[in-house]
Parts: C-alpha cells; sequence; structure tokens
C-alpha cells in the first residue's frame, strides 16, 4: 500500500515544508491551521501581540466584599484582588467560532474591513464575544443578521456594565445574539464607550426587540443609545437624578430596626479595619 494513502485509499492531505509555504498554504505544521487558510484564503492570521493576550486589569477589590467608602465589616480591609477580564484569544478559536470569524471577516472585506470594526475576540467558559467598535457597530450587526452563513436573527437584549477603573472605556454595551437557522448557534457583541462620551448607535432598526432594551440600559447605567425611536426612562421616574446601577452611584440603604437593635444603611455602617 502506497504511504499517501489510508487503509481506506483515501489520500493523505500532505502538509507542505516551510521553505515553500506561500500565505495560502502555510501551515506551521499544525494540521487545523490548514482549515482556516482553506476557509480565509489568506493563510493564518498574524500572531497577536502577547501584552493582547494578557488578561486586563479594569480594578481592584478591596477587603472581602469589596466596600469602597470604609464600610468593610469583615476584618479583611486589608485584602486586595484584582479585578481582570479575559484578554484576546489567538487562532483557531475552535469549532462555529472560526467560521463565524472567517465569514465576517469575507463579508466586511470590501467595506469597513474586519480588523477596523473588530477590537478583539474573546473565547472564554465557551463563548465568543466580538469587541467591536462603535463606529462600526450598525455595519457589523447588519452582516451578522444578514448574511447566509451567520443569520443571528434574534438579539436577546442588551445589558450595561460600568467600569470605572477602565479609562477611556468606562461602559460596556453586551448584545447576546441567536441563530436559530444555524441550530441555536450564540454570539456576544460588546462595545464600550467612555464616561465623558457615553454615546452608542442604536440597533433597534436591525433588531427591532432592542427598544425597551435599550430604554433599560440607559435609564440604569447612562449609555445614551444614538438614534434609539424614544429613548425615555423604562424603570425609574422621568425625573430621577442619575442612573442607579453605576458603579459611582450612592449605595444609599434603609435603616433595618429589630429587638431594639438598630442596622444603619450599608453607606452609614462603621468600619472594622
Amino acid at each position: 500500500m502506497s504511504d499517501e494513502k489510508k487503509a481506506d485509499d483515501t489520500p493523505v492531505q500532505p502538509i507542505p515544508d516551510k521553505e515553500i509555504d506561500s500565505a495560502e498554504t502555510r501551515t506551521d505544521d499544525d494540521p487545523r491551521s490548514l482549515d482556516v487558510a482553506h476557509t480565509v484564503g489568506v493563510g493564518r492570521r498574524p500572531d497577536l501581540d502577547p501584552v493582547d493576550t494578557e488578561p486586563v486589569q479594569i480594578g481592584e477589590r478591596r477587603g472581602m466584599f469589596g466596600a469602597t467608602r470604609g464600610q468593610d465589616t469583615s476584618g479583611y480591609g486589608g485584602l486586595v484582588t484584582p479585578t481582570l477580564l479575559p484578554g484576546a484569544s489567538e487562532r483557531p478559536y475552535g469549532g462555529d467560532f472560526d467560521v463565524v470569524a472567517d465569514t465576517l471577516e469575507r463579508a466586511l472585506g470590501d467595506s469597513v474591513g474586519y480588523d477596523t470594526a473588530v477590537e478583539r475576540v474573546v473565547v472564554d467558559r465557551g463563548e465568543m464575544t466580538l469587541f467591536v467598535h462603535r463606529e462600526h457597530l450598525l455595519a457589523v450587526a447588519k452582516v451578522l443578521r444578514d448574511h447566509p452563513d451567520l443569520r443571528f436573527e434574534m438579539c436577546m437584549g442588551v445589558s450595561g456594565t460600568h467600569f470605572p477603573g477602565e479609562e477611556g472605556r468606562e461602559l460596556h454595551a453586551v448584545y447576546p445574539l441567536l441563530s436559530i437557522t444555524h441550530g441555536s448557534r450564540r454570539l456576544r457583541v460588546e462595545v464600550t464607550c467612555p464616561d465623558s462620551d457615553p454615546h452608542i448607535p442604536s440597533v433597534v432598526e436591525v433588531w427591532p426587540g432592542n427598544d425597551w432594551h435599550e430604554r433599560e440600559t440607559w435609564d440604569m447605567f447612562g449609555i445614551v443609545f444614538d438614534g434609539h425611536p424614544a429613548l425615555t426612562r423604562i424603570l425609574m421616574p422621568d425625573d430621577w437624578p442619575g442612573h442607579p446601577q453605576r458603579k459611582d452611584y450612592p449605595l444609599g440603604g434603609i435603616p433595618v430596626e429589630y429587638k431594639g437593635g438598630v442596622v444603619p444603611p450599608p453607606d452609614e455602617r462603621r468600619a472594622y479595619s
């Protein structure tokens, strides 16, 4: 039997030698990257800078419960723990994640450009997150919804987060997407903006069901969704000052009395450390 045949006579796919590799055939002796090369048509993407793959520190937590105004009653006031988010992931991502990234890259190639629109890709705990620059959010959203190989027909909402320690990108909007066409394939899109300019384009024209979700994120975090048909508060009264789920919002509280004792509001309790 020939060395170039498997037991079932199926031809073996050779891996080219590095000396004669081209951009279209380079595999770095990794058979998995051959599929990426054939899919994208340009071989492997350049390796990320090691700094990009490092966890991103967005702050630090002090004490046992993270109290920031001297109300740590745990006795662990000297405990300091960094708050870390996962860094960028390198190719290959694995499974359908590479299919999604490759398809989006081809679709954006003639217009916005993948590297221009996508800041970084994070694959963590079995989930894929595309960090998208806010000025290109609508272009990316339309491709994710309309491309036949993607077809993320449903956006399940938008959630806000506030990281005061992440300078210049304190506010995050997170969009969980679902593709019914492709067997409940899931994807997350994340967009950031600074406290000083809290504006992100509305995606209501792409996914109309996000109407009330954007209103809630505006109400709780203060992210202004430009182009929303009626961006008004949805939980708090219209004249309510501030946005209650931001980390810089006053903690407040109500004194609790029981059996003659009184527990003051959290932001009025004394510290034990």
